[in-house]
């Protein structure tokens, strides 16, 4: 029989730690949270390996070096409302949510959308709702939002998503080619998001995600 908290606690050593994330909240919520429990049954013999799970039509639950990392440069606190954009099964909302005050988990694949508040609620987590509805839309009449985070690759992060991002607040997208790509930290001033280079990623683009193309004939 695997021993998961033997499995969280090496993720955290071998993947997390040495990547220079070593914020206690991120350390504390990556080693309590149940990851075996956010994937599918025929994956939670590999929750904890170094890189991402297949959820099935292209969606991943991103590795958790990548995660974690992304988590860093957000550096959520504990009164941040955060919109978690691409949840998946619930595995990103269940950390986000044990360091935040509220989670607004969005995913727009109904089957996941129901059975991540089936976990989210079979794992006590109580301070994050799920919303069903297109990826690309956000969640306005929740926001606006102290942190937006986006759980897979985006060409192009769309004006309706930064529109629902507080001002002084943060965002954290994966600007991908699939393979290759970059994190980038979004801060909104003056009604603008500026972006910087957090570190080198790679993740699937989401659904409503990808570059607008125009086609002339």
């Amino acid at each position: 029989m695997l021993d998961n908290a033997a499995n969280r606690t090496m993720m955290v050593d071998t993947q997390v730690r040495p990547s220079d994330v070593t914020k206690f909240p991120i350390i504390d919520a990556m080693l309590t949270v149940r990851r075996e429990a956010y994937v599918p049954q025929d994956k939670r013999d590999v929750a904890y390996v170094d890189g991402a799970i297949e959820l099935g039509e292209g969606r991943v639950v991103l590795e958790p070096r990548t995660f974690a990392k992304m988590l860093d440069a957000l550096d959520i606190q504990r009164s941040d409302v955060v919109l978690d954009i691409g949840c998946g099964l619930g595995y990103s909302s269940a950390v986000l949510a044990h360091t935040a005050d509220v989670v607004v988990a969005l995913e727009q694949d109904e089957d996941l959308a129901r059975d991540a508040e089936t976990i989210l609620a079979e794992q006590n987590v109580d301070n994050a709702v799920v919303i069903a509805g297109p990826l690309a839309n956000g969640a306005a009449k929740s926001g606006p939002y102290d942190v937006i985070c986006i759980q897979g690759g985006v060409s192009h992060v769309p004006a309706e998503i930064l529109g629902q991002l507080k001002e002084g607040g943060r965002i954290m997208a994966i600007f991908s080619d699939n393979a290759l790509g970059e994190a980038r930290l979004g801060r909104k001033v003056n009604g603008n998001v500026s972006w910087s280079l957090a570190f080198n990623a790679g993740a699937p683009v989401l659904p409503g995600f990808s570059s607008e193309t125009n086609f002339a004939l």
